[in-house]
């Protein structure tokens, strides 16, 4: 069977929890359309670095459908939920800009909305469950956080992706 392209349509999957490579696995079975940008991470386990494939958007899969696969996918046992693209034009342009830039040599990560002056939560690690205030970022992962502690202030830097917005 051929597909017109006119026919596909995008549509953002969001999965259940670490879950977005067995959904692109079972639509590639499936012949569906899966896009799942990912970036490498490189850990040290045991003196050995292996290298890891990462989603780049945790819990998300970039599906193109025709209008029957959409309840097949809807079913699916990895899919929490399936959104609707609107703009079809712009979010094409868009993952291939992501594919373009992942393409190159360089660290390419997504940046938790987390700016200067910001309200957080520490919701992991040591200091987990203290609020504080962003007083600097420091490249696309560290923050300096100010913590107030009865009329003194203190600072520390800690993993933007450790904190989450107040």
């Amino acid at each position: 069977m051929i597909r017109r392209v006119s026919e596909l349509r995008w549509f953002v999957a969001h999965t259940k929890p670490r879950r977005e490579k067995k959904l692109a696995g079972y639509c590639r079975r499936q012949g569906i359309a899966a896009t799942l940008p990912c970036y490498k991470s490189a850990h040290k386990y045991r003196g050995k670095t292996v290298v890891f494939q990462k989603p780049l958007f945790p819990g998300y899969v970039f599906l193109q459908l025709e209008p029957g696969q959409k309840d097949s996918v809807r079913q699916n046992d990895h899919v929490a939920k399936l959104l609707e693209v609107f703009d079809q034009e712009t979010f094409q342009r868009q993952l291939q800009d992501i594919f373009f830039a992942l393409e190159t040599n360089l660290e390419v990560r997504l940046t938790p909305s987390i700016g200067e002056g910001m309200r957080v939560c520490i919701k992991a690690g040591p200091l987990q469950g203290l609020e504080g205030w962003v007083e600097r970022r420091y490249g696309m992962t560290t923050v300096l956080l100010r913590l107030d502690f009865i009329n003194r202030a203190a600072a520390v830097k800690i993993d933007a992706d450790q904190l989450t917005p107040t």
